[in-house]
């Protein structure tokens, strides 16, 4: 007889290290090209920045609005089935951008491709974070953590890094930019089909991997409404809301506008960075140094507990925005400086946002975890997209020394939240 864990999986034919890595390579590309890559796209297709901030940002809503669908992903079909349905409809949408991008509307069908892969993504970022659960042992599930986290930021620096590298590579030998961009999504969409022929095969069939129960008695809407409601009933959901929504409204803004800084000509105040060097020192060195801040921050979490760190992380996380004010007042030539500077305000960005993590998992305990943490990661999303969609247009009204001026002064927000909050002063450390 096979030996069974705890969960029902066989641990002779559940090999983690064959799927673990490939549903969270899936899980992170998609959510850097909407967040990232289709900024740096948009920019070098000559869009303005206020036109870039508000179109990306509304690719942010289906992460908002994904709570609302989770339950359903739960009561229909499996996770697995979901998995690799939304993997192949990624790889159809990537196809679908690559050939509207030569098109004279490219603006709104590109746009609508990529919406289609952003709804994709996020019911398959659901499915994922749910079958995680179903297919490995509590043990496993520690075990694998790291490694989660690790092809998570893997598929950030292929996105943010590799692909704009190879944009801006291919641009760099004469192809147009229209040209350089469609094989570069043709290049991912070939990815994604391939990681769903892959998974197809891989991926395990957890005995727990079901439709789950419900009350037979009860119609499907007045289940969905009720487990809906659950997470509006925990004690301080008013504080919870506002953390979720105003701990990262500075880094909102300034992440759709970093790109752009760095591309700009010097006669328009930003850096004149290549898109092969935007790639790879923001795609790159910037998410590397952000893994590492966040690894130094899940660490020291484990070692003393949330509540101890709470305030370094906020720190740390907001007073190195203070480099882009430097970077945009002396406009340095030197990519060693640039890179640096980058790489520390990344660094403090992902140490800062263990904090975040912590506390919405914190927040999601509970019999319905999958679809507490996906109502918390719907509501940290919002807080992303509405501050973002504005960035554009304040930027362009004050220019890139008083944005970055700006962003400085939202940061307030985040410290009023973060005293707010109500930490066990045990929880999260070992």
């Amino acid at each position: 007889m096979p030996v069974l864990s705890t969960n029902n999986i066989s641990t002779k034919t559940n090999r983690p290290w064959l799927w673990v890595p490939s549903i969270y390579l899936a899980e992170g590309i998609p959510y850097m090209i909407a967040m990232t890559v289709s900024v740096v796209l948009y920019k070098r297709l000559g869009l303005s920045n206020a036109e870039i901030a508000f179109y990306t940002s509304w690719l942010y809503l289906p992460w908002v609005i994904k709570p609302l669908w989770s339950p359903f992903v739960d009561l229909f079909r499996t996770k697995r089935f979901w998995i690799i349905a939304m993997q192949l409809a990624i790889g159809a949408s990537f196809a679908c951008v690559a050939l509207t991008l030569p098109a004279d509307n490219f603006v709104r069908y590109s746009l609508a491709m990529f919406w289609i892969m952003a709804f994709s993504s996020a019911t398959h970022d659901i499915a994922a974070d749910g079958f995680y659960m179903l297919g490995l042992d509590i043990p496993q599930q520690a075990a694998f953590v790291g490694v989660r986290t690790i092809f998570y930021r893997v598929a950030t620096i292929a996105s943010k890094g590799g692909l704009v590298v190879l944009a801006g590579t291919l641009e760099k030998y004469g192809y147009p930019v229209v040209s350089a961009w469609s094989i570069t999504f043709v290049t991912l969409a070939a990815f994604f089909i391939a990681l769903f022929l892959y998974n197809f095969f891989v991926l395990p069939y957890p005995e727990t991997d079901r439709s789950a129960p419900r009350d037979k008695s009860k119609s499907v809407l007045s289940e969905y409404f009720r487990i809906l409601t659950l997470f509006f009933r925990q004690k301080n959901i008013v504080i919870i809301i506002c953390f979720f929504l105003f701990y990262r409204f500075a880094e909102a803004q300034l992440v759709k506008m970093v790109a752009p800084f760095l591309l700009d000509s010097r006669v328009k105040g930003g850096l004149g960075l290549t898109t092969a060097e935007v790639g790879l020192i923001y795609g790159t060195i910037g998410v590397i140094a952000l893994m590492l801040g966040g690894l130094l921050g899940g660490y020291l979490v484990y070692k003393n507990g949330l509540k101890f760190w709470l305030w370094p992380m906020v720190c740390i996380m907001h007073l190195p925005d203070l480099i882009f004010v430097y970077l945009s007042q002396t406009m340095p030539a030197s990519l060693l400086i640039i890179s640096s500077s980058v790489a520390i305000e990344q660094f403090g960005y992902g140490f800062g946002f263990t904090a975040y993590t912590m506390y919405m998992i914190m927040v999601a305990q509970g019999e319905y975890k999958t679809v507490f943490y996906a109502i918390g990661t719907g509501i940290m999303a919002l807080g992303m997209m509405l501050p973002a969609m504005a960035s554009g247009w304040i930027q362009e009204t004050l220019g890139y020394s008083n944005f970055f001026l700006w962003i400085i002064l939202t940061t307030i927000p985040g410290f009023i939240v973060a005293a707010l909050v109500k930490i066990d002063p045990a929880y999260g450390k070992k």
